[in-house]
């Protein structure tokens, strides 16, 4: 495929990832206050889908970021394809977990499980899968927002955006899991890397990415 389809196909992706992610992390914050994840069962199974289909967005903007960025430095675009695979890999390994705690919150009779416990379990898993996996995926995006600044394949300016959005996540994820921070605050640092995957992929998908001799 030519660069320039591939950055419509990233375009694509950017998008499906935004519309799968955001309401699949609202309906599993929703399950984790009040009444849990039995009460909001059909809902927890409905963010496991759509999570799944950011998972595989995550292995093709992997693979086409990969190849738009490559004759700039393979290298560098060789670890950033190698950290959003992660990203995905890691984010897709997780669901089987959240299943199995839906599977043991709907669990009723003798064999049902303590509350509290079960409580405290579902809120550690879903705290630290999230974390290890945006750690990859700030990594992957600040290479490949680098390398779309160094190989001016996108307005300077909007590839600017990206270095430091991501590198902001990048940084400061690691620091909130070592701090234990849980504000509602911390959110504010996805803001300037979602106005530039929003920005890009519609850059992508109208005006592509001009082939290079």
């Amino acid at each position: 495929m030519t660069r320039r389809t591939n950055a419509r196909i990233a375009g694509v992706a950017y998008l499906l990832y935004i519309v799968a992610a955001f309401p699949s992390m609202v309906i599993m914050n929703n399950a984790m206050r009040g009444a849990g994840l039995a009460v909001h069962a059909s809902d927890v199974r409905i963010a496991t889908v759509l999570s799944m289909l950011g998972c595989f967005c995550a292995l093709i903007l992997a693979v086409t970021l990969w190849a738009i960025t490559r004759p700039q430095d393979p290298e560098l675009a060789m670890l950033g394809l190698t950290c959003r695979v992660a990203e995905g890999v890691i984010g897709a390994a997780s669901l089987p977990a959240t299943l199995a705690l839906l599977a043991l919150a709907t669990t009723t009779g003798a064999p049902a499980p303590d509350p509290g416990a079960l409580q405290t379990l579902t809120a550690f898993v879903m705290k630290q899968t999230p974390a290890v996996s945006a750690t990859f995926f700030a990594v992957g995006s600040t290479l490949f927002c680098w390398l779309l600044l160094r190989g001016r394949m996108i307005p300077t300016s909007l590839a600017w955006l990206g270095v430091v959005g991501s590198g902001l996540v990048a940084i400061a994820v690691p620091v909130q899991v070592v701090a234990d921070l849980t504000s509602p605050l911390t959110q504010l640092i996805w803001i300037p890397i979602a106005i530039f995957e929003i920005t890009v992929a519609f850059w992508f998908l109208i005006g592509g990415v001009a082939e290079q001799p």
